[in-house]
């Protein structure tokens, strides 16, 4: 007779022919042995040949794999509770039928399971074919991790190692009427009453795969769906944990994922009405959730977007996504220390939004800084042997600009600075000087045109453009990009020392200037060292 297996797998399965045979192959080569494995399979009413694949697999290995058909429910929350009913093992791990496992998996999540008396082990999960997995949480093996501490929120798919005396114990069941998302009431309530929760790093346990034809149910729902999956999550969240900085936690992801990819660049070309439903939908969760701590934890493009859905303002709301789409971040405008993004609805009394969701407020605005700021012309200015390079770039700042600086750099950027093209300088940096004169005039366009005359020393030089600006307190450290600008031509200047200027383009896209002595000085060592050579060679 077979004993208890420790690990229950079960895999909802629709339609995910070819990948269903590497799943099935990756479970039956797992090392925890098939002694201690047990398989259950629901064919929830495929048509593509996966329900005659799983009883092949059933026929082959009949201790190990359980095959159930059933009509198609439209999702997989009722396959998944339906294997629920019949499994046997002390575990109960779940995984996507087009997805798959390393060989080992198993085995680590439930040894550690048994070592830290785990009721939840997240392994580490890796997406495949392009799809995304978030990956902060996987910083580690640790034995006993928080919901509201670490990255947990952000990994809240059901493709974990749950104790089934715990999923017993409390009845834990998907939602059937939960087109997407069905996974997260369980998971959330499961690491809500879970003793100890345990993250297995050190291996690559889930191989989430996107498919070829990204026909995965979470790419094919339309947003009022999504919408009403939401709510469903976040009401069945509110029940579980009160109000305060554990629930913020949470809802952080919700805010920061679900809703905002509700409110992104195909929200525009939504009908009328389902937009303003999508502001409704959202503002209400906005209203009931939303504190002024998430508030201010959000970014200010995000939190922007729910003040306009939470304001009814679904006009200026798809305004302000189309505009961003096309153009770019709206200028911020300066005000002291204070900094706020002109999105549409701005200090608009027919909107009444306060202040505070336009203002930037903590978080870096490297890449926004960097992507507004665009170079309009780069020409010299000689008078007798003095020389100037006149630099004109519009920059994405309005108000008071007067800490905009652009200078001639000598130091090579930090390689922190290339993803985003710019860099906030550190607290103690400091200030950038100003040489020569800068004018600024209000850009045609928005934002502010900024002329600089930048005196040029006759030296031997390789300086890069850059612009510094301060911005709600921080200054922003931003290199000029040349973006197909023409350079003007080189230019020579001085009679005694006669010296060359140049402006071109480095590798990275950004404007330099080179200035060199035309010829070499007559004395010193490096000239007699030359001199010697030359000589030598005509020998």
């Amino acid at each position: 007779m077979r004993r208890e297996p420790d690990v229950t797998v079960v895999v909802a399965v629709y339609n995910t022919m070819p990948y269903l045979t590497e799943c099935l192959d990756s479970l039956i080569r797992q090392s925890i042995g098939l002694e201690r494995l047990e398989v259950v399979a629901v064919d929830d009413g495929s048509t593509d040949g996966s329900g005659t694949e799983l009883d092949r697999y059933a026929e082959r290995y009949p201790d190990v794999v359980k095959v159930l058909h059933q009509p198609n429910s439209g999702g997989p929350a009722a396959p998944s509770n339906r294997a629920l009913d019949v499994a046997t093992g002390r575990f109960v791990y779940f995984i996507g039928a087009d997805d798959h496992l390393g060989e080992e998996a198993l085995e680590r999540m439930v040894s550690a399971a048994d070592a830290n008396g785990s009721d939840v082990v997240v392994g580490k999960m890796v997406g495949t074919n392009g799809r995304y997995v978030h990956q902060k949480l996987y910083d580690g093996n640790h034995p006993d991790v928080s919901l509201y501490d670490s990255a947990l929120p952000f990994t809240l798919a059901n493709t974990k190692l749950f104790r089934r005396e715990l999923v017993e114990k409390h009845s834990l069941r998907f939602p059937e009427d939960m087109p997407v998302g069905s996974d997260q009431p369980f998971t959330i309530e499961a690491c809500v009453r879970a003793r100890r929760i345990s993250v297995v790093s050190d291996y690559t346990c889930y191989y989430a795969v996107k498919r070829g034809d990204a026909s995965n149910i979470t790419y094919r729902a339309n947003h009022l769906a999504r919408l009403r999956c939401v709510q469903r999550i976040m009401e069945h969240t509110a029940a579980l944990i009160p109000a305060g900085p554990r629930r913020d936690a949470v809802f952080k992801r919700h805010f920061d994922w679900e809703l905002t990819k509700l409110l992104q660049k195909d929200f525009p070309a939504l009908d009328a009405d389902t937009r303003r439903q999508l502001c409704e939908g959202v503002g209400a969760l906005v209203d009931a959730y939303f504190t002024d701590g998430l508030r201010d934890g959000t970014g200010v493009k995000r939190r922007a977007r729910f003040g306009l859905a939470r304001s009814g303002a679904v006009e200026e709301l798809t305004r302000a996504i189309a505009e961003e789409t096309e153009h770019g971040a709206p200028p911020f405008l300066l005000e002291g220390d204070r900094a706020f993004a002109t999105y549409p609805g701005f200090r608009d009394p027919a909107v009444g939004l306060d202040d505070r969701y336009y203002e930037v407020l903590g978080e870096t605005v490297t890449g926004r800084l960097s992507a507004g700021t665009r170079l309009e012309s780069t020409d010299w200015d000689q008078h007798g042997t003095e020389l100037s390079c006149v630099v004109k770039l519009r920059a994405v700042i309005t108000g008071d600009t007067s800490s905009a600086v652009v200078a001639l750099a000598q130091r090579a950027m930090p390689q922190s600075a290339d993803k985003t093209g710019a860099r906030k300088l550190p607290a103690d940096a400091p200030s950038p000087r100003r040489a020569g004169t800068l004018t600024a005039d209000a850009a045609q366009d928005g934002g502010t045109l900024l002329t600089a005359r930048i005196p040029l020393a006759a030296a031997r030089s390789k300086r890069g453009v850059r612009l510094y600006v301060d911005v709600a307190g921080s200054t922003y450290e931003i290199p000029v990009r040349t973006d197909g600008q023409p350079m003007p031509l080189a230019r020579r200047w001085g009679s005694d020392e006669p010296h060359r200027v140049a402006a071109s383009t480095n590798s990275k896209g950004r404007l330099v200037i080179t200035t060199a002595p035309l010829r070499e000085p007559k004395s010193g060592v490096g000239a007699r060292l030359r001199r010697t050579l030359s000589r030598s060679k005509r020998k």
